[in-house]
């Protein structure tokens, strides 16, 4: 239920928990067209999400509520009846499943009119607008650090309350970030996902594959302000500067 809510913030909007839930279990739905607003399981209530009060006067797309729809699972709000063709995915809704049939087509409609950047969903595109803008909409209460993204807030939210989510099953070491957890169970798993297409060999992390891309192209972005020498990667040049003091 978490992660709908905060795809709803992340696209714009100020909602409930309660009254998202309510509309999934009776299956309304949640955008209608005509008339733009997320609807309220109260009669009369609009649920106080008409357009005018969407953060940043933007529209939400009709898609991005469909893929809110298909975040739940079978449980919660009943059968999957569209299935894909092409993997077998079963999704909720027919717009669902066309926004899932673009990870194989690889067909992104959404275009930065900016820079021309494009993506395969709505909410999408307006993260990446705001690297245009500078638009940091979310505000931490506590220290008043911004950020672009209402997940990015989140994460850093768990710096004041010390709140460490994950958990490692096998050493039972806990961290902040889910990217983090990941790369640590890795040291158990041996497992290491990033394999250089040149000579084969293959690391825990892609910023390592990055450096050792180097080794083959002679790239060398790192350069010693004083002397212009110029190194693969960051310590090195640090291991360098050390030489002029």
């Amino acid at each position: 239920m978490a992660e709908i809510i905060s795809h709803l913030v992340s696209v714009g909007f100020h909602v409930h928990e309660s009254d998202v839930l309510s509309q999934l279990e009776q299956g309304v739905e949640l955008w209608r067209e005509e008339i733009g607003f997320l609807q309220s399981q109260n009669s009369g209530r609009k649920s106080g999400l008409k357009k005018h009060e969407i953060k940043n006067k933007r529209k939400i797309c009709r898609e991005d509520a469909s893929s809110i729809m298909s975040l739940y699972s079978e449980s919660d709000i009943g059968e999957k009846s569209y299935e894909c063709h092409l993997c077998g995915k079963a999704l909720r809704s027919c717009s669902g499943l066309r926004q899932h049939e673009r990870t194989h087509t690889g067909e992104k409609p959404y275009e930065c009119h900016l820079c021309g950047k494009v993506f395969t969903q709505c909410s999408s595109l307006r993260k990446h607008e705001r690297t245009h803008t500078g638009e940091k909409p979310y505000e931490c209460h506590l220290c008043g650090k911004v950020f672009t993204q209402h997940s990015n807030l989140r994460q850093h939210e768990r710096i004041h309350n010390g709140q460490k989510p994950y958990k490692c099953h096998l050493c039972g070491k806990d961290f902040t970030h889910y990217s983090t957890f990941r790369r640590h169970e890795r040291i158990h798993t041996g497992e290491k996902p990033y394999q250089c297409h040149l000579c084969g060999k293959a690391f825990t992390r892609h910023s390592h594959l990055g450096q050792h891309g180097r080794i083959h192209t002679g790239e060398k972005p790192y350069q010693c302000h004083l002397c212009g020498k110029a190194f693969t990667n960051c310590s090195g040049l640090r291991r360098h500067e050390r030489t002029h003091t």
